[in-house]
């Protein structure tokens, strides 16, 4: 999952994301180092955010 380097890529904290997701910052760096699985709606959530595929996200395209 690239999602870490989507928003390190966009200058955006852990915090400011999870701020967007309505959870806990530690929960969504959860997510970036694979220690928690990424819910379907904050993958959508998070496609819109940083404006890209969910695909993309997921690895399964290079098409952002």
């Amino acid at each position: 999952m690239r999602i870490k380097d989507i928003r390190e890529d966009l200058d955006i904290t852990q915090a400011e994301v999870a701020e967007y997701l309505n959870i806990k910052q530690n929960t969504y760096s959860q997510y970036e180092t694979g220690k928690r699985q990424l819910p379907i709606d904050a993958l959508i959530k998070l496609s819109k955010f940083f404006k890209v595929y969910t695909d993309y996200i997921l690895g399964l395209t290079d098409e952002k």
